[in-house]
């Protein structure tokens, strides 16, 4: 069976066709990866992708969105395209159509990768349980959130809305953060800072806290500069980053009762070797009465290039052997 997979976030819209062998196994062909702010709606996208698709284009597509994913309308989270679930077919030119969370599709794949295309972060250096829940977690444009039950035979995906959470501030430079976001935010959710674009307040409030007088930088330069290590201010913001995705990465363990978690997304592949280094696991573990039991669980980062288009394939693929 072959599809088309599709993976829409806040900034880029990625596309691959799949093809699904009767057991199971899912081969993703060469991801194509387009701006979505360079068109205007899913469908402009599509053909746009078509013609590069390099074959002619399957008529079954699994379509992973980055909102909640329910009645008519899906308005995207970090992005401007409305998408109608139950038009898509007609639009596309297809026969069978999946929609779901972009974060359900991770949680599809972090439940179907073999155990090697893990990386450990936290935790003991076990694999992940086979059976109970399972918390994934993803910074990049926003913060996605999702779990997956296991249980013999097979396993449920829960998707979530949880990077909308109110921000927890832990300690004083929390509480400098919180502030300065408050400012402009009626309420101030987790991904505010826990996401690639949250490392700018971050930066701007240490900045403010050592009385520097440091011109704003965009993300993107915060990342690179605090990454190299040429700029120790920069390099500072990217070490509160990793707690605060500590703090929240276990905020969520807790909600879910989850035996494991899982790290996804671009931005949690590019700091992999920052997180391991930095505070992130102890902020992990910081739970009061139950930082023991926090200590005990697993923290994987998913190592797949591409698991919003994998896990929407294994969805796809789920849903027809069922």
């Amino acid at each position: 069976m072959d599809l088309v997979a599709v993976d829409i976030g806040g900034t880029h819209a990625r596309f691959a066709v799949a093809s699904v062998t009767g057991g199971g196994t899912i081969a993703l062909g060469e991801p194509i990866t387009l701006k979505t702010s360079d068109h205007v709606s899913l469908q402009t996208a599509w053909e746009d992708f078509a013609p590069r698709a390099g074959r002619t284009v399957p008529k079954a597509a699994a379509i992973a969105l980055a909102g909640p994913v329910s009645g008519e309308t899906v308005r995207l989270t970090n992005n401007s395209w409305t998408i109608h679930p139950g038009r898509l077919a007609e639009q596309l030119g297809l026969d069978r159509v999946l929609v779901l969370n972009d974060f359900a599709a991770v949680a599809h794949a972090a439940a179907n990768v073999p155990d090697d295309q893990f990386q450990h972060l936290a935790g003991p250096d076990t694999p992940l349980p086979a059976t109970g829940t399972i918390s994934v977690i993803g910074p990049g444009t926003g913060l996605g959130v999702a779990h997956f039950h296991r249980f013999a035979g097979g396993y449920h995906v829960q998707a979530t809305e949880g990077g909308h959470v109110d921000f927890a501030a832990v300690d004083a430079i929390d509480d400098a953060i919180l502030q300065r976001l408050r400012k402009r935010h009626r309420r101030v959710s987790v991904e505010r800072v826990v996401s690639g674009p949250g490392i700018v307040d971050i930066h701007a409030t240490l900045a403010v806290l050592e009385k520097r007088d440091v011109a704003e930088l965009d993300d993107k330069t915060i990342w690179e500069r605090g990454m190299s290590g040429e700029d120790s201010l920069c390099a500072a913001a990217v070490e509160r980053f990793c707690l605060s995705l500590g703090s929240v990465a276990g905020d969520y363990a807790l909600a879910h009762g989850a035996g494991g978690v899982v790290v996804a997304g671009g931005l949690g592949y590019r700091i992999r070797e920052v997180l391991r280094s930095s505070g992130f696991a102890e902020r992990f573990r910081f739970k009061g009465r139950y930082e023991q039991m926090m200590a005990g669980l697993p923290v994987k980062l998913i190592t797949h290039p591409q698991p919003g288009l994998f896990g929407a394939a294994a969805a796809f693929a789920k849903e027809h052997a069922s």
